[in-house]
């Protein structure tokens, strides 16, 4: 009997494989600070011309546990911690209103490296947000005015013409920040630094913040 198509499907995901070679990584090669190594890897993304360097892996969860994960882009980082913004009233934000914890996932395929981060979750200052909203392409604020994030959308038709109403609605004024849209930060308890080794036997520094301290191990693959 001839196999079925989805079969083949499962049998060819499985075979794939990359054997990752490409760098490793020591605790004498990692800054004692994470957001200084952090940056560091951040630069080498862009360097590589991955075509989203920013790109990263956001899961929230529900009060009891139930989780959803989605990509967005980081916009800022500092000591404080991994800025993104987004609009507050979507499944995200209610659910980080609920349960103001997160992580965060780098996957960088290009060099071979992920970029793991854990912590609480915070709003940023209205101020803040202003600055980076006034930043954005008129497209983009006009569309944070137009869309209720994640509710139902009856059809592409009526996307289009309500973007075209909030057009018209400002003219050429400039267009301000509205109530329901702003940044988050994520405050950093934990961050992993991958790197891609031979035979699955990767390297991972995990960042640890202990009594207001940086503490680093390495941890099994």
């Amino acid at each position: 009997m001839s196999a079925r198509p989805d079969d083949t499907v499962r049998a060819d995901i499985a075979a794939l494989r990359t054997d990752y070679r490409r760098a490793a990584l020591s605790e004498q090669d990692v800054d004692a600070d994470p957001i200084v190594q952090f940056t560091r890897w951040m630069h080498d993304a862009i360097a590589a011309e991955e075509s989203e360097p920013t790109a990263m892996c956001l899961a929230t969860a529900t009060p009891d546990a139930y989780p959803s994960a989605r990509i967005v882009l980081l916009k800022g980082v500092d000591a404080r911690g991994f800025v993104f913004f987004s609009d507050y009233r979507s499944r995200k934000g209610r659910e980080l209103s609920d349960n103001p914890a997160a992580a965060l996932c780098f996957h960088w395929a290009t060099l071979e490296r992920q970029v793991r981060i854990v912590g609480a979750v915070q709003r940023v200052s209205r101020t803040e947000s202003a600055e980076y909203f006034a930043s954005r392409p008129r497209g983009s604020q006009a569309g944070a005015w137009t869309s209720t994030q994640s509710a139902e959308l009856a059809s592409r038709d009526d996307l289009d013409a309500a973007l075209a109403a909030t057009l018209a609605r400002f003219g050429d004024d400039p267009i301000p920040l509205p109530d329901h849209w702003g940044g988050y930060r994520i405050v950093p308890e934990e961050i992993e630094f991958w790197q891609g080794r031979p035979s699955r036997l990767h390297d991972r520094i995990q960042y640890s913040r202990e009594a207001g301290a940086w503490v680093r191990r390495r941890l099994s693959p």
